[in-house]
């Protein structure tokens, strides 16, 4: 990886290190967010009591599993905006080294975004442009990933992404309370008020009439 030195002197290169680790910060969150799926999709589901039976039926929304996957999910959105946003800011980078341009065109040909064809035009014109600066130049060294830096990277974007579920899973918390009140009213074994039997209000009259006296 470019030197520290290197990267101060040049900003191409800190925006070059800058957006291959959020690359790869996006990259463990997906798999996070994958690992989460998983085992949402292989949860068998709760026993719920119906009408006289037990049935299966699927994990709610509010289980762990399911507020993780949604802090996850929007975490890695977090990650993969701010690479959308190294990338963008490319025009507004100068390179003060060959090595600058370098990280540039890598960074333009490495870009995980919606180019259509990459056959297309300009996209193998500029991938043989990098190769000729590499030929002339010289390689930049590979980027060295750092265990520290991408755990803190992949809490702050967790953090920042439990802030944005929280207030939407209260309300999903809340709707699904509903649901499940409304179903138990449905299924309820209990009779309802107008399908008790007759002798049930005539005891209920007695009562009333012997407590009145």
């Amino acid at each position: 990886m470019a030197s520290s030195a290197a990267m101060k002197r040049d900003p191409a290169l800190a925006l070059w290190a800058a957006w291959h680790r959020a690359q790869h910060t996006s990259l463990v969150l997906c798999r996070i967010q994958q690992r989460l799926e998983t085992r949402i999709i292989s949860n068998t589901g709760i026993q719920a009591l119906t009408r006289g039976e037990i049935k299966e039926q699927p994990m709610p929304a509010i289980a762990p599993d399911g507020v993780q996957y949604a802090v996850a999910r929007e975490a890695e959105v977090l990650a993969v905006t701010e690479a959308l946003k190294l990338q963008d800011a490319i025009p507004e980078v100068s390179a003060q080294s060959l090595a600058g341009i370098l990280a540039k065109l890598e960074v333009i040909v490495g870009a995980d975004r919606d180019i259509g064809d990459p056959t297309d035009f300009p996209w193998p014109h500029i991938a043989s442009v990098l190769r000729d600066l590499k030929a002339i130049a010289g390689d930049l060294q590979p980027y060295e990933l750092d265990r520290f830096t991408t755990r803190a990277d992949v809490t702050r974007h967790l953090q920042q992404a439990a802030q944005l579920v929280d207030p939407v899973e209260a309300e999903e918390a809340a709707e699904h309370i509903r649901q499940t009140a409304k179903s138990f009213a449905e299924t309820s074994v209990f009779p309802k008020p107008a399908e008790k039997p007759a002798e049930f209000w005539k005891s209920s009259r007695r009562r009333l009439a012997t407590n009145t006296k």
